[in-house]
């Protein structure tokens, strides 16, 4: 399980830069960033180096940030590898409440998945029965 960064982000012009800049003057690293949108904001969700400290630089400068515990899968990056993921959790009734991918390297790719806390143990149980890693945020976060 990892911390995943959220904001919420008004849709207006320059505030998605200002939120980048911001990090980045603190020297904090994104790993992915993902955007869900509406007319008047937007859930930004991030995965970086330090979730804590991009919290506390971010409401300092006028964002609304929370922490966020996620699931992160490393799957090879081929056709079909996201699906056997996926049906691997099916077979535990686990909803998935949302979830992104980005790559690693060259033939890793992570999955995020964010899951309910009651149905994590069920999860993690089938993520790993299936042979996928769980990650932590030392092996993604630089």
């Amino acid at each position: 399980m990892i911390m995943q960064l959220t904001v919420f982000l008004e849709n207006t012009e320059g505030r998605l830069a200002a939120l980048c800049r911001t990090l980045a003057d603190a020297n904090i690293n994104m790993s992915a960033l993902t955007i869900a949108e509406t007319s008047d904001y937007g859930i930004v969700r991030i995965i970086c180096n330090d979730v804590f400290r991009a919290v506390d630089v971010l409401e300092d400068a006028g964002f609304r940030a929370t922490k966020t515990k996620v699931l992160a899968v490393e799957v090879p990056d081929r056709p079909g590898a996201l699906a056997e993921l996926l049906e691997a959790l099916g077979s535990t009734n686990v909803n998935i409440e949302y979830g992104y991918c980005f790559l690693s390297d060259g033939n890793k790719a992570i999955d995020v998945l964010k899951i309910k806390p009651e149905d994590r143990t069920a999860a993690e149980d089938a993520i790993s029965g299936a042979g996928f890693k769980l990650l932590h945020w030392n092996d993604i976060a630089s």
